[in-house]
């Protein structure tokens, strides 16, 4: 059996617009003792990801932050009170579009990054270059779950990597056929990298290291179709 070690990297300053965030995840590894090698797996919440593509919006107000919901949901599936569950333009089922106010000035909101499998692979290029190691990227947000409490972290935007490990054809330990089993393994590796990330740790960054993976998936894999939705 396999084992992992998931590395916390902290020391990243507040992001900017424009700032290199692949050299600075680079040099915040390296300090951090973690340099990066062949097979990582570096996951990245969207909010750095976000300020450094300029994907922040100034709310002075409630109503400015409601009309920035609406423009980003490409459908409103439900509304109770202030809470409102949208489709966004990627895909993704989340509330208010995935606008979010935390772990930003007051007054501003930010805002998914307008591909996120692309920014991924930007991040990969650019670390790949930077430490000659292959590596792979998960970027990732925080979402609900239908039926269950509480939040979770998933991925958002995904390079190097499989989406689903389809276990389908093969048996378990029993002998019995799996025929329909698909594992979101980067959803996995987003919620077990949060474990050292936090929600409010100012760690933004980890290092996933001893998983043998590789692959070309894409995010747009782990959206079910609405002929398979029974939510909506």
């Amino acid at each position: 059996m396999n084992s992992i070690s998931i590395h916390p990297i902290g020391g990243i300053p507040e992001i900017a617009a424009g700032d290199d965030l692949a050299s600075m995840i680079v040099e915040a590894a390296n300090a951090a003792d973690v340099a990066i090698e062949d097979r990582d797996i570096i996951v990245v919440t969207h909010k750095v990801v976000s300020k450094a593509e300029g994907q922040i919006r100034e709310i002075p107000d409630e109503q400015t932050y409601r009309a920035l919901v609406e423009s980003e949901a490409a459908n409103i599936i439900r509304r109770r009170g202030d809470l409102v569950i949208t489709q966004t333009r990627h895909g993704f089922i989340c509330a208010n579009a995935a606008v979010d106010r935390s772990n930003v000035q007051n007054g501003y909101a930010l805002l998914l990054p307008v591909d996120p499998d692309r920014s991924a692979n930007r991040l990969r290029t650019l670390i790949e270059r930077a430490t000659g190691a292959s590596i792979g990227v998960v970027i990732t947000d925080t979402f609900g779950r239908p039926w269950r409490r509480g939040l979770t972290d998933v991925a958002i935007g995904i390079a190097g990597l499989p989406s689903l490990l389809d276990l389908k054809g093969t048996t378990d330990t029993h002998g019995n056929l799996l025929e329909v089993t698909e594992v979101a393994v980067v959803d996995e590796i987003a919620s077990a990298a949060d474990l050292v990330m936090g929600k409010a740790t100012g760690i933004p960054v980890a290092v996933l290291r001893g998983l043998d993976l590789s692959g070309d998936g894409r995010v747009s894999d782990l959206v079910r179709p609405p002929g398979e939705d029974l939510f909506r």
